[in-house]
């Protein structure tokens, strides 16, 4: 085995690891009612990303492809608890839009036979898939774990580091997604300060 797939292969494990040290933390939250996910940011999360998942397998990103499948995965799963515990349950029509532009764009990816189109389809609807839990971040900053985030944009880069092969189609998700989560965590560092001072 070569020095660059060994290199891969701890990045891809170590970018697995964060995701499961950044998920814990946020189930538990959940499961505590101090964590409130918003349902359909998740929902479109965990549909987009186990998509993602199986196009970078097909596009060769190898092992760097194996922690967008664990957190396509545990995303679902968030989903379900968000519903069956409630949590973020006051949706409104700006959720609603985000919600069905971004599930009425995922049967596109079908429809396109190259993998670098269903990417790009899949990051754009993974993006308005923040619109509900960007909307409830700065409404209630609190809700919300910065820690999480933190973790997120992290594995993600470590995604892009371990991905065997480079183009649009394996490496245009994971850099996307680790951008947004820098950006959703300063606007709710931003708001916690204002609402802090506010009270």
């Amino acid at each position: 085995m070569s020095f660059r797939m060994i290199y891969k292969e701890i990045f891809s494990a170590v970018a697995i690891m964060l995701t499961l040290v950044a998920f814990y933390p946020y189930l538990r939250g959940i499961i505590q009612d101090t964590t409130k996910p918003h349902v359909f940011s998740w929902i479109i999360w965990g549909s987009t990303t186990f998509v993602v998942f199986l196009v970078q397998i097909q596009s060769g990103g190898g092992v760097g492809a194996w922690p967008i499948g664990v957190s396509g995965t545990l995303t679902a799963f968030i989903a379900a608890l968000a519903y069956v515990k409630r949590a973020g349950i006051t949706i409104t029509h700006t959720d609603w839009l985000f919600f069905i532009a971004a599930m009425s764009s995922l049967p596109l990816w079908y429809l396109t036979s190259d993998p670098t189109w269903a990417v790009i389809v899949l990051t754009i609807v993974d993006l308005l898939g923040f619109g509900p839990t960007v909307r409830k971040g700065y409404v209630a900053p609190h809700t919300e774990s910065l820690a999480f985030f933190g973790l997120f944009a992290a594995r993600n880069s470590m995604v892009v580091i371990a991905l065997e092969s480079y183009s649009i189609a394996t490496t245009l998700f994971p850099a996307t997604i680790a951008a947004a989560c820098v950006l959703l965590m300063l606007l709710i560092m931003y708001r916690k300060r204002k609402v802090s001072t506010e009270g």
